[in-house]
C-alpha cells in the first residue's frame, strides 16, 4: 500500500443558499485543490448507477473535480477526510485516494461480498461495513491497517439487500439500517443487538443529530425520511412527499443536517419511472425547499453527498 501523509485540517463556514443547472462537460480544472475554504459552495457526489465521484459548485453549476470508477463500482459512501483526501465505497472494496487520484490504500472484498459503508472514525481511523454471510465491521488504522473486526449476521439472506451507510456511537455501538426488513437496529461489539425499531421502506442511512440523542434516517423505496429519538426509540417525525410543496420523494438515500435545520437529501431516481425530480435537494425545517440541483440529466444519480465546508 502507497502512504501519503497528513495534512491541514478543513476549516467550517456556513452554506448559501441557490438554485442551479449543472453544466455538463470537460471540468475547469482536474487538479482541484481540497485545501481551499468554500463556504459550504461545493458538493462532493457519487451515486449507484453513476460511475463518476465529482466535486459540483452550487454557484456555477459545473463540474470542478472528476474522478472515473470502474464499471460495477456502484459508490454508495463518499468523503472528504480531515488530511483532505478522498474516502469512497465502490461495492468491491474501498479507496483512499489524493486529489491529485493517487490511490492512498485500497481495500477489497471477497467475491460474495459487497462493501457500501467507508467512513472516517473520530480517532483517524476508517470504518468500513462488509454485507455479507457472515456480515462484517471492519476497522482501519490511520495507516489502513486493519485493527478491529466483529462478524455478525443481519437476518437477510442476500447479501445486497443487508445494509448500505452504517455509522459508530460514542458509546462504541453501531447504527445499521437494515435494508431488506426495513429495520434500524443498534449492535454493540459483541454483536448484540441492544435497540431496534421498524422505519419501513430499505433504510438506506442514518445520521446522528444533537450530540446522539436523535437519529436522521433515510427510508429509501418508503419516500420517506424519519427521526428517532433514541431514549424511546420510537420515531418522533415522519416527512413524506404529502410534506413537501413541489417535490415528490423517491428513493430517499443520504441525508446530512445543517446546524439551522435545513436538511440535505439525496433524491436517488434509479427505482423510479419519474426522472423529472431533483436529485439533490435542500429543505427547511418548515419543510420549504430552499435549494435544489437541477441537473438536466447531466448526473445518472446521486446516493451520496458530502459538503465540503
Amino acid at each position: 500500500m502507497i502512504r501519503f501523509s497528513n495534512q491541514i485540517l478543513m476549516s467550517v463556514l456556513l452554506s448559501c443558499l441557490i438554485t442551479c443547472t449543472v453544466q455538463a462537460g470537460k471540468p475547469e480544472d482536474s487538479s482541484f485543490s481540497f485545501r481551499k475554504k468554500y463556504k459550504g459552495e461545493k458538493f462532493l457526489l457519487a451515486g449507484c448507477g453513476w460511475d463518476k465521484v465529482a466535486v459540483v459548485d452550487r454557484r456555477t453549476c459545473r463540474f470542478e473535480w472528476v474522478h472515473t470508477i470502474g464499471k460495477g463500482e456502484d459508490c454508495n459512501d463518499v468523503e472528504v477526510t480531515r488530511e483532505r483526501n478522498i474516502l469512497y465505497a465502490y461495492t468491491a472494496g474501498a479507496r483512499l485516494i489524493t486529489p491529485e487520484q493517487r490511490v492512498i490504500w485500497d481495500y477489497k472484498v471477497d467475491r460474495n461480498e459487497e462493501l457500501f459503508t467507508a467512513t472516517q472514525l473520530s480517532d483517524g481511523g476508517y470504518l468500513l461495513a462488509i454485507c455479507g454471510h457472515p456480515a462484517r465491521i471492519v476497522e482501519l488504522d490511520k495507516e489502513g491497517y486493519p485493527v478491529k473486526e466483529i462478524r455478525f449476521e443481519t437476518g437477510i439472506k442476500t447479501v445486497h439487500d443487508q445494509f448500505r451507510q452504517i455509522e459508530k456511537t460514542k458509546r462504541n455501538t453501531y447504527l445499521i439500517p437494515l435494508f431488506g426488513s426495513g429495520e434500524l437496529i443498534e449492535m454493540n461489539v459483541s454483536g448484540q443487538i441492544i435497540n431496534r425499531v421498524e422505519v419501513g421502506g430499505a433504510p438506506f442511512s442514518v445520521k446522528q443529530l444533537k450530540r446522539g440523542k436523535r437519529l436522521l434516517v433515510g427510508c429509501g423505496d418508503g419516500h420517506r425520511w424519519v427521526e428517532i429519538d433514541t431514549k424511546t426509540w420510537k420515531i418522533e417525525r415522519s416527512v413524506t412527499s404529502d410534506d413537501l410543496e413541489g417535490l415528490s420523494l423517491l428513493f430517499v438515500a443520504e441525508l446530512s443536517r445543517y446546524g439551522d435545520g435545513t436538511t440535505l437529501l439525496c433524491n436517488w431516481n434509479g427505482h423510479s419511472k419519474d426522472k423529472s425530480q431533483p436529485k439533490l435537494v435542500e429543505i427547511d425545517r418548515n419543510n420549504r425547499i430552499v435549494w435544489q440541483l437541477d441537473d438536466k440529466g447531466s448526473i445518472r444519480n446521486i446516493s451520496a453527498v458530502w459538503r465540503l465546508p
